[in-house]
Protein backbone atom coordinates (compact mmCIF):
# COMPACT_ATOMS: atom_id res chain seq x y z
CA UNK A 1 0.00 0.00 0.00
CA UNK A 2 1.14 3.12 -0.76
CA UNK A 3 1.12 5.29 2.40
CA UNK A 4 0.72 9.45 3.05
CA UNK A 5 3.77 11.73 3.48
CA UNK A 6 3.93 13.76 6.32
CA UNK A 7 5.23 17.32 7.98
CA UNK A 8 7.03 17.96 10.64
CA UNK A 9 4.80 20.61 12.86
CA UNK A 10 5.29 22.41 15.94
CA UNK A 11 2.59 24.52 17.48
CA UNK A 12 2.77 27.71 19.61
CA UNK A 13 0.89 27.85 22.66
CA UNK A 14 0.15 30.55 25.28
CA UNK A 15 3.21 29.76 27.99
CA UNK A 16 2.41 31.33 31.42
CA UNK A 17 4.65 29.01 33.48
CA UNK A 18 5.78 29.57 37.68
CA UNK A 19 9.52 29.86 38.28
CA UNK A 20 9.97 29.08 41.60
CA UNK A 21 7.37 26.80 42.28
CA UNK A 22 8.43 25.93 46.02
CA UNK A 23 8.55 29.68 46.63
CA UNK A 24 5.25 30.36 44.96
CA UNK A 25 3.50 27.22 46.97
CA UNK A 26 4.31 28.48 49.81
CA UNK A 27 3.06 32.17 49.12
CA UNK A 28 -0.34 30.61 48.67
CA UNK A 29 -0.66 28.67 51.50
CA UNK A 30 0.48 32.02 53.76
CA UNK A 31 -1.28 34.43 51.71
CA UNK A 32 -4.59 32.88 52.62
CA UNK A 33 -3.95 32.59 56.32
CA UNK A 34 -3.56 28.68 56.18
CA UNK A 35 -1.08 28.72 58.95
CA UNK A 36 -3.59 30.08 61.16
CA UNK A 37 -5.94 27.47 61.36
CA UNK A 38 -3.61 25.19 62.20
CA UNK A 39 -2.72 24.58 65.65
CA UNK A 40 1.10 23.47 66.21
CA UNK A 41 1.32 19.55 66.49
CA UNK A 42 -1.60 19.00 64.09
CA UNK A 43 -1.54 15.70 61.79
CA UNK A 44 -2.12 16.79 58.22
CA UNK A 45 -2.87 14.54 55.28
CA UNK A 46 -1.99 15.63 51.76
CA UNK A 47 -3.92 13.90 48.58
CA UNK A 48 -1.70 12.87 45.78
CA UNK A 49 -3.36 11.46 42.99
CA UNK A 50 -2.11 9.28 39.96
CA UNK A 51 -1.99 11.50 37.53
CA UNK A 52 1.57 12.31 35.89
CA UNK A 53 1.32 16.43 36.73
CA UNK A 54 4.28 18.34 36.23
CA UNK A 55 6.78 18.97 39.26
CA UNK A 56 4.21 16.63 41.05
CA UNK A 57 7.27 15.66 43.84
CA UNK A 58 8.12 19.16 43.85
CA UNK A 59 5.12 20.66 44.84
CA UNK A 60 4.33 17.65 47.08
CA UNK A 61 7.49 18.59 49.14
CA UNK A 62 6.74 22.09 49.29
CA UNK A 63 3.77 21.36 50.84
CA UNK A 64 5.28 19.33 53.32
CA UNK A 65 7.81 21.81 54.13
CA UNK A 66 5.14 24.32 54.31
CA UNK A 67 2.90 22.11 56.96
CA UNK A 68 5.98 21.19 58.78
CA UNK A 69 7.59 25.23 58.90
CA UNK A 70 3.99 25.80 60.85
CA UNK A 71 4.12 23.28 63.00
CA UNK A 72 2.31 20.61 61.43
CA UNK A 73 2.96 16.85 61.17
CA UNK A 74 1.92 15.88 57.70
CA UNK A 75 1.89 12.46 56.07
CA UNK A 76 0.81 11.81 52.35
CA UNK A 77 -2.27 9.91 51.32
CA UNK A 78 -2.67 8.22 47.50
CA UNK A 79 -5.56 9.58 46.88
CA UNK A 80 -6.68 7.90 43.07
CA UNK A 81 -9.59 5.57 43.77
CA UNK A 82 -9.23 2.15 42.74
CA UNK A 83 -6.39 2.72 40.62
CA UNK A 84 -3.22 0.63 40.82
CA UNK A 85 -5.34 -2.23 40.52
CA UNK A 86 -6.99 -1.11 44.04
CA UNK A 87 -4.48 -2.16 46.08
CA UNK A 88 -2.12 -0.08 48.76
CA UNK A 89 1.28 -1.53 47.63
CA UNK A 90 0.17 -0.25 43.69
CA UNK A 91 -0.76 3.35 45.24
CA UNK A 92 2.28 3.67 46.60
CA UNK A 93 3.84 2.49 43.70
CA UNK A 94 2.57 4.78 41.53
CA UNK A 95 3.82 7.46 43.60
CA UNK A 96 7.33 6.28 44.17
CA UNK A 97 7.45 6.16 40.24
CA UNK A 98 6.10 10.22 40.36
CA UNK A 99 8.96 10.60 42.46
CA UNK A 100 6.97 11.00 45.80
CA UNK A 101 8.73 9.01 48.33
CA UNK A 102 9.12 9.56 52.16
CA UNK A 103 12.80 9.78 51.21
CA UNK A 104 12.16 12.88 48.99
CA UNK A 105 9.06 14.79 50.30
CA UNK A 106 10.35 14.05 53.67
CA UNK A 107 6.86 12.82 55.56
CA UNK A 108 5.43 9.58 55.64
CA UNK A 109 3.28 7.95 53.03
CA UNK A 110 0.10 6.27 54.31
CA UNK A 111 -1.29 3.86 51.76
CA UNK A 112 -4.60 1.82 52.46
CA UNK A 113 -7.41 0.84 51.20
CA UNK A 114 -9.69 0.91 53.83
CA UNK A 115 -12.52 3.75 54.22
CA UNK A 116 -15.17 4.69 56.29
CA UNK A 117 -18.90 5.93 55.82
CA UNK A 118 -19.34 9.43 56.92
CA UNK A 119 -22.53 10.26 55.52
CA UNK A 120 -25.17 10.08 53.31
CA UNK A 121 -26.16 11.81 49.79
CA UNK A 122 -29.28 13.51 49.18
CA UNK A 123 -29.75 11.33 46.28
CA UNK A 124 -29.06 7.95 49.22
CA UNK A 125 -26.13 6.40 48.73
CA UNK A 126 -23.45 6.56 51.23
CA UNK A 127 -20.29 8.99 51.22
CA UNK A 128 -16.42 7.18 51.72
CA UNK A 129 -13.86 9.03 52.98
CA UNK A 130 -9.76 7.01 53.29
CA UNK A 131 -9.15 6.40 56.73
CA UNK A 132 -5.91 7.28 57.33
CA UNK A 133 -7.12 10.99 55.90
CA UNK A 134 -10.06 10.55 58.61
CA UNK A 135 -7.41 10.05 61.27
CA UNK A 136 -5.64 13.40 60.28
CA UNK A 137 -6.46 16.53 62.31
CA UNK A 138 -6.66 18.30 59.44
CA UNK A 139 -6.68 17.72 55.52
CA UNK A 140 -4.72 19.49 52.49
CA UNK A 141 -6.77 18.99 49.36
CA UNK A 142 -4.26 18.65 46.46
CA UNK A 143 -5.12 18.21 42.76
CA UNK A 144 -4.54 19.56 38.90
CA UNK A 145 -7.98 21.41 37.75
CA UNK A 146 -8.08 20.49 34.25
CA UNK A 147 -11.00 19.17 31.77
CA UNK A 148 -11.49 15.84 32.41
CA UNK A 149 -11.87 12.76 30.14
CA UNK A 150 -15.63 11.96 30.76
CA UNK A 151 -17.56 14.28 33.00
CA UNK A 152 -18.68 17.55 31.90
CA UNK A 153 -19.75 20.64 33.36
CA UNK A 154 -18.28 23.42 35.58
CA UNK A 155 -17.05 20.30 37.83
CA UNK A 156 -14.72 18.04 36.03
CA UNK A 157 -10.86 17.45 37.24
CA UNK A 158 -9.95 19.29 40.24
CA UNK A 159 -9.97 19.65 43.94
CA UNK A 160 -13.78 17.83 44.37
CA UNK A 161 -13.45 14.92 42.06
CA UNK A 162 -9.72 14.09 44.62
CA UNK A 163 -12.49 14.71 47.71
CA UNK A 164 -15.24 13.07 46.81
CA UNK A 165 -14.25 10.00 44.23
CA UNK A 166 -10.27 10.07 44.96
CA UNK A 167 -10.36 9.71 48.78
CA UNK A 168 -13.80 7.76 48.18
CA UNK A 169 -10.74 4.61 47.18
CA UNK A 170 -12.58 1.43 45.81
CA UNK A 171 -16.20 1.92 46.98
CA UNK A 172 -16.02 5.80 46.95
CA UNK A 173 -15.11 6.14 43.43
CA UNK A 174 -17.61 3.15 42.47
CA UNK A 175 -21.03 4.74 43.70
CA UNK A 176 -19.98 8.30 42.43
CA UNK A 177 -19.40 6.46 39.05
CA UNK A 178 -22.82 4.72 38.84
CA UNK A 179 -24.42 7.96 40.81
CA UNK A 180 -23.40 10.00 37.67
CA UNK A 181 -25.78 7.60 35.12
CA UNK A 182 -28.69 9.67 36.90
CA UNK A 183 -27.26 12.23 37.97
CA UNK A 184 -24.46 15.26 36.75
CA UNK A 185 -21.61 15.42 38.80
CA UNK A 186 -22.81 18.76 39.44
CA UNK A 187 -25.65 18.16 41.15
CA UNK A 188 -23.91 15.38 43.11
CA UNK A 189 -20.68 18.01 44.06
CA UNK A 190 -23.23 20.75 45.09
CA UNK A 191 -25.26 18.18 47.19
CA UNK A 192 -22.58 16.90 49.11
CA UNK A 193 -19.42 18.57 48.73
CA UNK A 194 -20.04 20.84 51.98
CA UNK A 195 -20.60 17.63 54.25
CA UNK A 196 -17.85 16.03 52.98
CA UNK A 197 -15.31 18.88 53.01
CA UNK A 198 -16.42 19.57 56.69
CA UNK A 199 -16.11 15.66 58.09
CA UNK A 200 -12.28 15.48 56.52
CA UNK A 201 -11.52 18.84 58.12
CA UNK A 202 -10.39 20.20 55.09
CA UNK A 203 -7.90 23.30 55.86
CA UNK A 204 -7.33 24.59 52.59
CA UNK A 205 -7.21 23.46 48.81
CA UNK A 206 -4.17 23.44 46.74
CA UNK A 207 -5.17 23.51 42.54
CA UNK A 208 -2.61 22.96 40.31
CA UNK A 209 -2.78 24.37 36.48
CA UNK A 210 -0.88 23.57 33.98
CA UNK A 211 -0.51 25.10 30.38
CA UNK A 212 0.11 23.09 27.29
CA UNK A 213 3.23 22.70 27.61
CA UNK A 214 2.99 20.28 30.65
CA UNK A 215 4.43 22.45 32.44
CA UNK A 216 3.18 24.46 36.17
CA UNK A 217 1.28 27.48 35.02
CA UNK A 218 -0.18 28.43 38.69
CA UNK A 219 -0.92 27.09 41.96
CA UNK A 220 -3.35 28.95 44.25
CA UNK A 221 -4.88 27.71 47.53
CA UNK A 222 -8.49 28.43 47.89
CA UNK A 223 -9.92 27.98 51.48
CA UNK A 224 -12.97 25.31 51.60
CA UNK A 225 -15.58 27.60 51.81
CA UNK A 226 -14.34 28.85 48.40
CA UNK A 227 -13.71 26.12 46.24
CA UNK A 228 -17.23 25.37 45.11
CA UNK A 229 -17.21 29.18 43.41
CA UNK A 230 -13.54 29.40 42.46
CA UNK A 231 -12.95 25.86 41.09
CA UNK A 232 -15.09 25.94 38.35
CA UNK A 233 -12.63 29.44 36.85
CA UNK A 234 -10.06 27.55 37.64
CA UNK A 235 -11.18 24.94 35.29
CA UNK A 236 -12.02 27.46 32.55
CA UNK A 237 -8.43 29.00 32.85
CA UNK A 238 -7.52 25.37 32.13
CA UNK A 239 -9.33 24.99 29.21
CA UNK A 240 -7.92 28.09 27.74
CA UNK A 241 -4.61 26.51 28.06
CA UNK A 242 -4.79 23.28 27.39
CA UNK A 243 -2.98 21.67 24.23
CA UNK A 244 -5.09 20.49 21.40
CA UNK A 245 -5.18 19.41 17.42
CA UNK A 246 -6.38 22.64 15.28
CA UNK A 247 -8.09 20.08 12.34
CA UNK A 248 -11.96 19.63 11.83
CA UNK A 249 -11.91 16.32 10.46
CA UNK A 250 -9.10 13.63 10.86
CA UNK A 251 -9.11 10.31 9.09
CA UNK A 252 -6.45 8.17 10.97
CA UNK A 253 -4.85 9.38 13.76
CA UNK A 254 -1.74 7.12 15.06
CA UNK A 255 -0.31 7.56 18.78
CA UNK A 256 2.79 6.57 19.98
CA UNK A 257 1.57 5.78 23.50
CA UNK A 258 -1.16 5.77 25.45
CA UNK A 259 -0.86 5.79 29.35
CA UNK A 260 -2.62 6.62 32.71
CA UNK A 261 -0.14 8.96 33.69
CA UNK A 262 -0.82 10.76 30.59
CA UNK A 263 -4.31 10.85 31.04
CA UNK A 264 -7.23 9.00 33.22
CA UNK A 265 -8.90 7.30 30.03
CA UNK A 266 -4.93 6.54 28.03
CA UNK A 267 -6.04 9.42 25.65
CA UNK A 268 -7.32 12.77 26.87
CA UNK A 269 -11.12 12.52 24.83
CA UNK A 270 -10.89 16.09 25.03
CA UNK A 271 -8.37 15.99 22.34
CA UNK A 272 -9.39 13.44 20.03
CA UNK A 273 -12.63 14.42 20.67
CA UNK A 274 -14.53 11.32 21.71
CA UNK A 275 -15.84 12.52 25.33
CA UNK A 276 -19.25 11.40 25.04
CA UNK A 277 -18.91 8.35 22.53
CA UNK A 278 -15.84 5.87 22.68
CA UNK A 279 -15.85 5.65 18.48
CA UNK A 280 -17.04 9.04 16.98
CA UNK A 281 -17.43 12.45 17.42
CA UNK A 282 -20.76 13.87 18.51
CA UNK A 283 -22.13 17.46 18.08
CA UNK A 284 -20.05 20.10 18.64
CA UNK A 285 -16.73 18.00 19.33
CA UNK A 286 -13.85 18.29 17.10
CA UNK A 287 -12.14 16.58 15.59
CA UNK A 288 -13.84 14.32 13.95
CA UNK A 289 -11.96 11.09 13.98
CA UNK A 290 -12.13 8.22 11.56
CA UNK A 291 -9.61 5.62 13.20
CA UNK A 292 -6.92 5.42 16.45
CA UNK A 293 -4.18 3.20 16.13
CA UNK A 294 -2.12 3.47 19.13
CA UNK A 295 1.02 1.82 18.72
CA UNK A 296 2.42 1.09 22.52
CA UNK A 297 1.60 0.94 26.51
CA UNK A 298 3.61 3.50 28.40
CA UNK A 299 5.36 1.78 31.38
CA UNK A 300 4.26 3.99 34.09
CA UNK A 301 0.31 2.43 33.83
CA UNK A 302 1.86 -0.90 35.02
CA UNK A 303 -0.42 -2.57 32.65
CA UNK A 304 -3.53 -0.63 32.99
CA UNK A 305 -4.66 0.33 30.03
CA UNK A 306 -8.01 1.85 30.37
CA UNK A 307 -8.43 3.53 27.03
CA UNK A 308 -7.71 1.43 24.82
CA UNK A 309 -10.95 0.74 23.88
CA UNK A 310 -11.53 4.23 22.31
CA UNK A 311 -9.03 3.10 19.73
CA UNK A 312 -9.95 1.03 16.85
CA UNK A 313 -6.30 -1.08 15.81
CA UNK A 314 -3.22 -1.45 18.30
CA UNK A 315 0.13 -3.04 17.70
CA UNK A 316 -0.36 -6.86 19.15
CA UNK A 317 2.90 -5.08 21.79
CA UNK A 318 -0.05 -3.27 23.33
CA UNK A 319 -2.27 -6.37 24.54
CA UNK A 320 0.66 -8.19 26.05
CA UNK A 321 1.61 -5.45 27.78
CA UNK A 322 -2.23 -4.90 29.61
CA UNK A 323 -2.71 -5.84 33.04
CA UNK A 324 -6.25 -7.45 32.57
CA UNK A 325 -7.11 -7.23 36.77
CA UNK A 326 -5.78 -3.64 36.79
CA UNK A 327 -7.65 -2.61 33.64
CA UNK A 328 -10.82 -4.71 34.24
CA UNK A 329 -11.09 -2.90 38.14
CA UNK A 330 -10.64 0.53 36.76
CA UNK A 331 -12.75 0.29 33.59
CA UNK A 332 -15.69 -1.49 35.97
CA UNK A 333 -15.20 1.52 39.00
CA UNK A 334 -15.40 4.20 36.66
CA UNK A 335 -18.39 3.02 34.47
CA UNK A 336 -16.67 2.47 31.41
CA UNK A 337 -16.57 -0.99 30.81
CA UNK A 338 -16.25 -0.12 26.94
CA UNK A 339 -13.10 1.77 27.82
CA UNK A 340 -11.09 -1.80 28.34
CA UNK A 341 -12.44 -3.33 25.30
CA UNK A 342 -9.63 -4.45 22.77
CA UNK A 343 -9.31 -3.39 19.16
CA UNK A 344 -7.64 -5.38 16.43
CA UNK A 345 -4.16 -5.90 17.18
CA UNK A 346 -1.44 -6.28 14.46
CA UNK A 347 2.06 -8.03 14.93
CA UNK A 348 3.62 -4.87 12.98
CA UNK A 349 3.46 -1.73 12.43
CA UNK A 350 3.00 -1.39 8.83
CA UNK A 351 0.27 -3.94 9.06
CA UNK A 352 -1.71 -1.90 11.45
CA UNK A 353 -1.41 1.18 9.45
CA UNK A 354 -2.64 -0.67 5.91
CA UNK A 355 -5.41 -2.12 7.72
CA UNK A 356 -6.62 1.36 9.44
CA UNK A 357 -5.73 3.16 6.09
CA UNK A 358 -8.34 0.65 4.40
CA UNK A 359 -11.53 1.54 6.62
CA UNK A 360 -11.40 4.96 6.33
CA UNK A 361 -14.20 5.41 3.17
CA UNK A 362 -13.20 6.51 -0.80
CA UNK A 363 -10.08 8.21 0.11
CA UNK A 364 -7.01 6.67 -0.94
CA UNK A 365 -4.77 5.69 1.73
CA UNK A 366 -1.78 8.13 0.20
CA UNK A 367 -4.23 11.01 -0.28
CA UNK A 368 -5.64 10.19 3.58
CA UNK A 369 -5.81 13.18 6.43
CA UNK A 370 -3.18 11.59 8.79
CA UNK A 371 -2.46 13.23 11.86
CA UNK A 372 0.64 11.38 14.25
CA UNK A 373 1.58 12.50 17.87
CA UNK A 374 3.32 11.13 20.54
CA UNK A 375 0.70 11.10 22.97
CA UNK A 376 -2.53 13.31 23.88
CA UNK A 377 -0.56 15.35 26.62
CA UNK A 378 2.27 16.32 24.57
CA UNK A 379 1.63 18.22 21.05
CA UNK A 380 3.93 20.77 20.29
CA UNK A 381 5.16 18.60 17.62
CA UNK A 382 3.36 16.23 15.48
CA UNK A 383 3.50 15.43 11.63
CA UNK A 384 0.29 15.45 9.65
CA UNK A 385 -0.49 15.15 5.52
CA UNK A 386 0.44 18.42 3.85
CA UNK A 387 -3.60 17.71 3.13
CA UNK A 388 -4.37 19.03 6.54
CA UNK A 389 -2.75 22.50 6.23
CA UNK A 390 -5.51 24.37 4.66
CA UNK A 391 -7.64 22.88 7.29
CA UNK A 392 -5.86 25.06 9.95
CA UNK A 393 -7.83 27.77 11.78
CA UNK A 394 -5.85 31.40 10.60
CA UNK A 395 -5.11 32.62 13.50
CA UNK A 396 -3.44 29.29 15.33
CA UNK A 397 -0.07 29.62 15.50
CA UNK A 398 2.22 27.01 13.88
CA UNK A 399 5.25 26.31 11.66
CA UNK A 400 5.90 23.85 9.19
CA UNK A 401 9.54 22.30 10.37
CA UNK A 402 10.05 19.17 7.82
CA UNK A 403 9.07 17.24 5.05
CA UNK A 404 6.93 15.74 4.12
CA UNK A 405 8.54 12.93 4.29
CA UNK A 406 7.94 9.07 3.96
CA UNK A 407 7.10 6.76 6.93
CA UNK A 408 10.86 4.50 7.76
CA UNK A 409 10.24 0.73 8.65
CA UNK A 410 12.80 -1.48 9.82
CA UNK A 411 13.44 -5.17 8.32
CA UNK A 412 10.53 -6.42 10.59
CA UNK A 413 7.94 -4.09 9.62
CA UNK A 414 7.82 -1.54 12.65
CA UNK A 415 8.44 2.10 12.49
CA UNK A 416 12.11 3.59 12.99
CA UNK A 417 10.91 6.83 14.13
CA UNK A 418 8.59 8.31 16.69
CA UNK A 419 6.17 11.05 15.65
CA UNK A 420 8.51 13.92 16.85
CA UNK A 421 11.71 11.82 15.05
CA UNK A 422 13.27 9.96 17.88
CA UNK A 423 12.43 6.62 18.97
CA UNK A 424 12.45 5.56 22.32
CA UNK A 425 13.72 2.34 23.21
Amino acid sequence: MQLPLLATIRQTFPRTRLGDIEAEVARQLTAVGTGQRMQRGSKVAITVGSRGIANLAVIVRAVVRWTQDHGGEPFIVPSMGSHAGATAKGQAAILDDFGVSENFCGCPIRSSMETEIIGQSPQGFPLYCDRNALSADHLILMNRVKPHTGIAGPFESGLLKMLLIGLGKTPGAAIFHRAMNEYSFEELVRAVAPQVLAKTKTLVGLAIVENAYDETALVEAVLPERILEREPELLGQARAWMARLPFPEIDLLLIDRIGKNLSGTGMDTNVVGRKRNDHTALGDERPKIKRIAVLALTPQSKGNAIGIGIAEFCHTRVIQGINRQSTRINCLTSDHPTGGMLPFDFETDRAMLEAALGTIGLREPHDARMVWIPDTLHLERFRCTENLLATIPSDWQYEVTAGPIEFRFDANGDLTESAIGEKEQ
